[in-house]
């Protein structure tokens, strides 16, 4: 059975920082990019940073870009979100997302059920 399941999130004041886990079990996890994604009450999933199998970085939103930063520990089949600098707009459910290939939001294969991420003013 494919699992995702994201740990970290949670509540912090503008400024501050999290870093959100997502664990995954059931597929050969070296082979696959994973992303990390946010939907916001009202809008769009939208992709945040994503990086291939070899821990090279494909993509990071304009707004993720020198705030975030991804990685991934293949001998623990983990990915890392390390959030600085957070800003109430940055509140919403991150989910964490796994495919073959890098692709669109809609062409991810496995998803984690998600996590919510409040950043108060």
């Amino acid at each position: 059975e494919v699992q995702l399941v994201e740990s970290g999130g949670g509540l912090v004041q503008a400024g501050g920082s999290l870093r959100l886990s997502c664990a995954a079990s059931g597929f050969i996890f070296d082979d696959y990019s994973i992303g990390w994604y946010r939907e916001a009450p009202g809008k769009e999933r939208e992709e945040v940073a994503c990086t291939s199998s070899d821990n090279g970085i494909i993509y990071y939103s304009p707004s993720a870009k020198g705030r975030f930063t991804i990685s991934r520990d293949n001998a623990k089949n983990t990915v890392y979100l390390q959030m600085n600098s957070l800003k109430p707009e940055d509140t919403a459910v991150y989910y964490c997302a796994a495919n073959p290939a890098y692709t669109v939001v809609a062409g991810m294969e496995y998803w984690g059920q998600g996590i919510q991420v409040t950043v108060s003013a």
